[in-house]
């Protein structure tokens, strides 16, 4: 298993620690590690490239771990900076992504890979999540930014790949 791999499944494995400071409310330490977690996507992702080590494994489990990481804190915040309505808009939006993601590499083989609005999607959902576990007075609307993100690229990803429908 090379180094990139070792660090996604790490932040597989801190997702629980993470989820516990929420639960302790110890807000700065969360969102703290939120935020290391967060960033160790780019740099597996860099690690794997640079080094010209992209794995199968590497790519299931690389968004898988993002995915992990974003609804472990949206779940957990319902009701305490996230409506419920927010939260289930990002999660369908992932679930759909990843489902028509499995349909492309089933039916023709390919792989759909990250979009720049995609990118934009998961900044945003990290900014506002981060900014609702330390409370910033404005988070709400971070979040409802993230939200509009998430739901745009999640509509772009299906419209871009409209072919994988086809028979």
């Amino acid at each position: 298993m090379n180094l990139a791999n070792k660090i996604t499944l790490l932040r597989i494995l801190l997702i629980p620690v993470f989820v516990l400071f929420l639960v302790w409310n110890v807000k700065y330490i969360a969102a703290v590690m939120f935020l290391l977690i967060a960033l160790t996507d780019a740099l597996d992702g860099y690690i794997a490239r640079k080094r010209k080590e992209v794995t199968e494994l590497g790519k299931l489990i690389d968004p898988l771990a993002d995915k992990l990481l974003v609804s472990a804190a949206l779940i957990f915040l319902i009701g305490k900076g996230i409506p419920a309505w927010m939260v289930f808009l990002i999660i369908a939006r992932e679930f759909a992504v990843t489902g028509l993601r499995v349909l492309a590499a089933s039916k023709h083989g390919g792989i759909i890979h990250a979009s720049k609005l995609g990118k934009a999607k998961t900044i945003s959902q990290f900014v506002g999540i981060i900014a609702v576990i330390i409370g910033l007075r404005y988070s709400w609307i971070m979040m409802l930014a993230a939200t509009l993100f998430t739901v745009v690229s999640g509509i772009d990803y299906f419209i871009k790949n409209r072919k994988v429908f086809r028979i």
